[in-house]
């Protein structure tokens, strides 16, 4: 069975490079704002999020990773949570909200595609 992969990222050129590096893991869609992205899985849930921290206007990636984790639905999808913020403060907030990995960026593709894997996997 193919993995979906949800990318959430305001930026279209990050959005771009991230389903580049992750095509071969499985089928890639895009969303740039949170609510997109919800009305997204409601219609087919993903098996893992990409999510960048800051989304521009509305709610932040934090927040729409506390959300996803409230909802019993989702236990077992994966979340990587992407940030420029790379203080130990920012990495403790990512992972009290859900995330199971934080990545600060700039980012290596053959990282994040070892970090999609090994959640993929599980």
């Amino acid at each position: 069975m193919t993995k979906r992969i949800l990318v959430v990222d305001d930026q279209p050129d990050l959005r771009l490079l991230i389903r580049l590096s992750l095509r071969t893991l499985g089928e890639v869609r895009q969303a740039e704002s949170a609510e997109q992205a919800l009305a997204m899985m409601a219609a087919d849930p993903p098996d893992l999020v990409v999510l960048d921290v800051w989304l521009g206007h509305g709610q932040s990636g934090i927040d729409l990773c506390r959300i996803l984790r409230l909802d019993p639905r989702n236990d077992k999808l994966g979340i990587i949570l992407l940030s420029a913020n790379g203080q130990q403060s920012d990495i403790a907030a990512g992972l009290a909200a859900g995330a199971d990995d934080y990545i600060v960026k700039p980012f290596s593709p053959e990282g994040l595609v070892a970090a999609a894997s090994r959640l993929l996997a599980r």
